[in-house]
């Protein structure tokens, strides 16, 4: 009869509590993000490597879920990325050059409609990305892209043109890094 009773609490438990996080990469992403007034879910994550080397978990947050990366990249609404970083130790310098070559690969070299706003944008990266560092780059319409490192808001850039660069280094057809493209995608 206990032990009945202990199986009916732990599946009303497992039913009733939801999952709090994704782990990846010994992070845990939560399944919600609030962006402005947007309550947002957690979409997919995936990790940055580079020469096999962890850099960060990153995780997309949408209103609903997506897999079509053109449609997010495209998309006029509220919308987020989460990076939590993994390796300590990522300069502020090699920050800005691979947001340099991404934003070069989003718009195939063509950067002149949205140079300044990427100079604006390389400018928050001012500090070493320490391990557990979180960065927060969140796209609301009307208001642009903020971004938030450690919790401290670093700035804003409005343009839907500006924030489909941004999203497209991770979405674009030519991503930073195509697993975390698709695992960011849910895939």
């Amino acid at each position: 009869m206990i032990r009945k009773i202990l199986i009916v609490i732990f599946l009303a438990l497992t039913i009733i509590t939801p999952a709090q996080a994704k782990e990846i990469g010994g992070v845990s992403l939560p399944d919600t993000f609030t962006a402005g007034k947007e309550q947002l879910i957690l979409n997919g994550a995936g990790l940055r490597k580079k020469y096999f080397v962890k850099v960060y978990a990153g995780g997309l947050y949408l209103r609903k879920k997506e897999t079509d990366a053109k449609k997010i990249i495209t998309a006029d609404e509220p919308m987020a990325i989460r990076m939590q970083f993994i390796y300590d130790g990522v300069s502020g310098k090699a920050l800005v050059d691979a947001w340099n070559e991404g934003f070069a690969n989003a718009t195939m070299g063509n950067l002149g409609h949205i140079k300044e706003s990427a100079d604006t944008f390389n400018s928050f990266f001012t500090e070493e990305a320490r391990k557990g560092d979180i960065y927060d780059i969140i796209y609301t319409p009307g208001d642009g892209v903020t971004v938030s490192i450690k919790g401290k808001l670093k700035g804003s850039i409005s343009g839907l043109d500006f924030k489909n660069a941004l999203f497209a280094i991770w979405l674009g057809e030519k991503p930073v890094d195509n697993s975390l493209k698709q695992g960011m995608l849910g895939k």
